[in-house]
């Protein structure tokens, strides 16, 4: 594996022929499709690329299970991204697609590999529906989804004093669907929804949404977006000196967001995360590496963290059926088999598709409290996949009903 060359945007991650003939095993085709140059690009972009090649890096030779890499861009729109899946399967013969932020074009690309009965393993993904209605048994959905952002914040900050609420969310599958599970969540709790906004993908300005939360007197006001997008409400936020007045919940807020941020604007704010790049020596280890061949030297996010994870935990059960022709036999590999990584830790993925792990209660440390540009969240508590995660019987996934 030392002979592979990387090529960006959509070329393939090479391997030398005489290596696979060696393994008898036809090589895995990873297609990683994301957003490589909008407003998610830097939460995930070639940063998921990284990840998923440091995967290879550690378990491809061991294992046995030669490996190619492609990846896309998807432009955030869910035709560019069906296109590309038709394409990858129908002529390029990639065995499984990767990453897919954006649950529009998320959902657009499981549709085409159901079709196919190809593997899709979500990672930037987060609608909940794709392990519930919309589920599939060839999807594995790895970091997160808005059931468990939404419901461990709603609770959390609730209990803490949070009884009302004001949501500015991203107008499409991926926003609605982080503020309906936090806003039921909140009311579970006994706090209330006063006020919703909802804004386009790549919004320039949001000082019409922070003055509307502004003016609704809000205890809590909840960003449920993501990128560029995040950035910019909670700089405008921060602008209009709406903390500490009113507290801000940024579901989707990590590590990335920082360096565009700054910890002044965002001390306080609660997050919930699989992934820290400081928790242990495992993950500093990683984020070392990862950090060393990031373009912009950033620190990987929970996302990327989970294409490592992800990629490793695919290429073990490819070692076993040695074959991803059939892209439910895969993915039922990955099931069967407990998953264990040095970033998540021990875990399993459900019969729905569902990745469990544990989530860590996590808050921005204040300029103070910092003693690097690196060192951002400090540990609250932590949640237990249980707690985290819908239950199988309430996400309403067809084959599991059936």
């Amino acid at each position: 594996m030392n002979r592979r060359q990387v090529l960006l945007g959509g070329a393939a991650l090479t391997l030398a022929p005489g290596f696979a003939r060696a393994q008898g095993v036809r090589p895995l085709k990873i297609g990683v499709m994301n957003d490589m140059s909008g407003v998610y690009a830097d939460f995930q972009g070639i940063g998921s690329v990284i990840a998923a090649q440091l995967a290879v890096d550690d378990y491809s030779t061991k294992l046995g299970a030669p490996v190619e890499i492609v990846s896309a861009d998807h432009q955030n729109k869910p035709d560019v991204g069906a296109a590309i899946a038709r394409k990858w399967f129908d002529e390029d013969h990639v065995d499984v697609i990767m990453d897919l932020p954006n649950s529009a074009v998320a959902l657009a690309v499981l549709a085409v590999a159901t079709e196919k009965n190809k593997a899709v393993i979500g990672s930037g993904a987060g609608a909940s529906v794709m392990t519930g209605p919309k589920c599939s048994r060839d999807f594995v959905h790895w970091t997160y989804d808005t059931y468990e952002l939404g419901h461990a914040l709603g609770h959390a900050i609730v209990g803490v004093g949070g009884k009302t609420w004001f949501f500015i969310s991203a107008d499409y599958a991926f926003g609605k669907d982080l503020r309906d599970n936090c806003a039921d969540a909140v009311i579970a709790a006994g706090g209330k929804v006063v006020g919703d906004a909802r804004h386009p993908l790549n919004t320039p300005d949001f000082s019409s949404y922070i003055l509307q939360a502004q003016s609704s007197g809000a205890d809590v006001v909840a960003f449920a977006d993501a990128g560029g997008d995040l950035n910019n409400g909670l700089k405008t936020a921060h602008e209009f000196g709406l903390s500490p007045k009113q507290r801000l919940a940024s579901f989707v807020l990590n590590i990335t967001n920082v360096p565009a941020m700054g910890l002044e604007s965002i001390a306080g704010s609660l997050i919930g995360t699989p992934f820290y790049w400081d928790f242990n020596d495992g993950t500093r280890a990683f984020s070392k590496r990862f950090q060393e061949k990031d373009p912009k030297k950033f620190m990987p996010n929970d996302m990327q963290a989970g294409m490592y994870a992800a990629t490793a935990h695919l290429m073990k059960a490819y070692a076993e059926v040695k074959s991803a022709e059939d892209g439910i036999k895969l993915v039922d590999a990955m099931k069967a088999m407990p998953t264990d990584d040095p970033l998540f830790g021990k875990g399993s993925i459900r019969a729905d598709g569902r990745h469990l792990h544990p989530v860590y209660l996590m808050a921005v440390k204040s300029p103070a409290e910092s003693t690097g540009p690196w060192d951002a969240f400090k540990m609250v508590s932590t949640i237990s996949p249980e707690d985290a995660f819908r239950p199988l019987d309430k996400g309403g996934c067809p084959f599991i009903k059936a």
